[in-house]
Formats: structure tokens, sequence, C-alpha cells
């Protein structure tokens, strides 16, 4: 029999927590974006892209494990307030060092790699505070579209970036207003988490019943115990029991993030490319506005079939990105193809979001969360690390490598996986 979370009717508890979580997902995109969108004004940074990106992908992977752990032991809205904490904080430094002209190499790689260590620190718990409250005709809906907030921000900071540097042809003026406009935006949602409620299902797991019951009442309009979790599961055992998926679900993540960063942020900084470096600003626009689009064209699919809406986005993600290398010497055409490409990336990124919120159990979720997005960002870091070696068209080349491979994940998932859709996290943590 369902829980009453799971057959709730969409609500203003469920639309706050919507709103709070998309936030979190629109300032993570602006925070990511920040350094890829600015870093062609600053000689000694561009200079240095491939090695800045790299360490900001360690950071990032780092950021995702440790944040995943504590989330599953302190709880979802804790996790989500520390890691804002830390990227606030360290954007904020980024800025006063510059203005004190104090913004070396050595300090941009440090305040840089403490943001992206922030923003990797997001995804196990938003994630799993939004698939744990959202009930499930509607959970893949809700997990798609408040991810989707994290191209629409980074399309809207890159955008405003775009905007400052016609307001003003200095250099400084822009950066400072680029990241004022972030620390700005980082306040107002860290009023909103400060609201956010935690999981019923994390506060059964930790035993915690009367407050579970109190969030239950919020969300379902009835006070009951929230659904049985699986206890004395750790990471090691769950991800045993699970391998098949864990591995697709790492080779999926993988795929979809190198293709996605390669595209929308480091393409710009490859040796040789025709549109140079001065185009990364439009670039990001422009991709993560095509991300932002394939997100709300996602909706009507992905409470249907997450193995079909899986491999559909990697099938049209590797098709488009076959025509970059004989599109990238004309501006408009080669646009429009990153632009429809990305609309696959963020398909592929809903997909996989929905799947790891959903496989595995509530008391190891979010480290499942971020132990995939780790092991992605470990296959980014080297791909973005190899970049300072090979020039733009060979870059380009891997990236549809890279999708062809998850593809391949995609498509034995089709055929072998279970299909989440419909069903209770309950059932999928049993079972």
């Amino acid at each position: 029999m369902s829980h009453p979370l799971d057959e709730a009717k969409w609500g203003a508890a469920h639309w706050r927590l919507f709103a709070i979580v998309s936030a979190s997902f629109f300032l993570d995109g602006v925070l990511f974006s920040l350094v890829p969108t600015v870093a062609y004004l600053l000689p000694e940074l561009s200079a240095n892209a491939t090695l800045i990106f790299a360490v900001d992908s360690v950071a990032f992977l780092l950021g995702a494990l440790a944040f995943g752990a504590l989330s599953d032991r302190v709880g979802r809205r804790l996790g989500l307030v520390a890691s804002l904490a830390i990227y606030t904080a360290s954007s904020i430094l980024f800025v006063a060092l510059y203005w004190a002209g104090a913004l070396g190499l050595a300090a941009a790689l440090a305040t840089t790699a403490l943001i992206n260590f922030g923003v990797g620190g997001e995804t196990g718990p938003a994630f799993s505070a939004l698939a744990e409250l959202s009930p499930v005709r509607h959970r893949g809906k809700a997990l798609a579209l408040a991810a989707n907030f994290w191209n629409i921000g980074a399309a809207a900071i890159a955008s405003l970036s775009l905007f400052y540097s016609q307001l003003s042809s200095d250099p400084g003026t822009v950066i400072i207003w680029t990241f004022g406009t972030a620390v700005a935006l980082a306040a107002v949602v860290l009023l909103a988490r400060l609201h956010l409620p935690e999981s019923p299902r994390w506060l059964a797991a930790q035993g915690r019943s009367a407050e579970a019951r109190r969030v239950v009442a919020a969300f379902a309009g009835v006070e009951a115990d929230p659904p049985p979790q699986l206890s004395g599961v750790g990471l090691r055992e769950a991800l045993g029991t699970r391998l098949f998926g864990f591995l697709v679900l790492i080779v999926v993540s993988a795929a979809q993030l190198a293709t996605y960063n390669i595209a929308a942020y480091y393409m710009p900084y490859a040796s040789g490319f025709p549109l140079g470096a001065s185009s990364a600003p439009l670039i990001v626009a422009t991709a993560n506005a095509g991300a932002s689009i394939g997100g709300f064209l996602l909706l009507p699919l992905i409470d249907r079939s997450r193995r079909i809406s899986l491999a559909v986005a990697f099938a049209g993600g590797l098709l488009t990105a076959l025509s970059f290398v004989p599109l990238a010497q004309s501006e408009t055409p080669f646009l429009a193809a990153l632009g429809l490409n990305m609309v696959f990336a963020e398909w592929a990124w809903a997909s996989l979001g929905v799947l790891e919120s959903e496989l595995f159990p509530t008391g190891v979720r979010a480290s499942v969360v971020g132990t995939v997005t780790a092991a992605a960002w470990v296959v980014n870091t080297a791909l973005v690390y190899y970049e300072g070696y090979i020039d733009a068209a060979t870059f380009m080349a891997m990236n549809s490598a890279v999708w062809a491979a998850g593809l391949a994940a995609a498509l034995a998932w089709l055929l072998r996986g279970r299909e989440s859709a419909g069903r209770t996290l309950e059932e999928l943590q049993f079972k």
C-alpha cells in the first residue's frame, strides 16, 4: 500500500520545497559558470585556464563526496546550508583579492577551488531532499525541472556578463559586477534554505519519528509515520547489491558531465578554437539556454520511462555532437548545433539525476549521489587537463567519443535495467 507522501496531491508545501531546491540549482549554475565566463578577461587566468579548470574539477568531486556523506549524517538542510556558506565566502574572497590587486594564479586556484568544493557539495542533499518528499507521479518531473535551473542560472550569469561588458570596457568592472550579482543571489538563497523542511524519510532513518510525522502532515495533509526505511545498510553494502545500476550510473554520469562541460565551458579555451576564447560568455549563454529549453521538453517523458529518456538523450547527444567539427568555422551554425546538443545534454543529466536519487536506500542516498558525481568528475578532470595538449578539433572529436560511451551504457540500462518510474522509493530500496 502506498504511503500518503507518495499519493499526496502537489500542494503549497511541495511548491515551497521545489522553489527552494530550484533556487539552489540556479545558484549552483551561476557559481560554477563564474570562472569560465570571466577568465578571458584576466590574461594570467586565461593563459592557465586548463590548469584552473582541472583543479576546480578536483575540488568539485571532493565536495560531492564530502557533502554527500555529511548530509546522510546530519540531514539535507544542514548540508545545503554548509555548502552555501563555503562558496559564498570564497566568492567574496575572490572579489576582495582582485579588488586589492592580489589575485595571482595561486590565489585564483585556491578561491575558485573552494567555490567549486561548495557547489559540488550541493548535488547529494539537493537531489535527496526533493526525491524524498515528492509524490510518486511527480517525482521525475520535479527532479528534472529543479535540476534544469542550473542551466538557467548559468545562462543568466553569462548573459549578464555580456551585458556588463557592453556597459563598461573595463574588465575589472565587469568582473566585480558579475561576482557581485552572484553573491547577492547567494544571500537570497541562504534565507530560503533556512526554511527548507527536513526529509521525513531521513528523520525516520535517524529515529526522529515525532519530527517526521509533522513533516508528513505538512506535505500529505494527514499525520502519519513515514514509510519504513532500511537500517544498518552501509554504502559498500548498498553498492554491492546494486552493482550493475551503480556502474551504469558512473558511466552515464561521467559521459554526461564531460560532454556538457566540454561544450558549454571548456571548448573556447582549446588551442585553435575558431571562434576564440573571447567567445566564452556567448558559448556559455547559448549552451545553457539550449539546456534550459531541453529540461522543459523532457517533462512529458520523464515520468513515463527513465530507461527510454536516458537512451534517447544519449542518442540525440551523439548525433548532434558529430556536427561540431564541420560547423565550428561559422558562428551561427555552430551555436545552433551547440544549443540543440545541450537539449540532449540536459535530458541526460535530468534522467541521470532522477535515477541516482531513486535506486538506493535513504540512509546512503546522498552518499551515492556524491560518489557517482565524484567519479564522473575524475573523468572530467582528466579530460580538461589534457585539453592543454590537444587542438580544438581533437577535443571536439573526443567529445563525440564520450557521447558514444554514454550511449552504450544507456542502451545497456534500456535492455537490462529496472524501470523506476511510477514506483515508490521503498519499492526500489527493499527489492
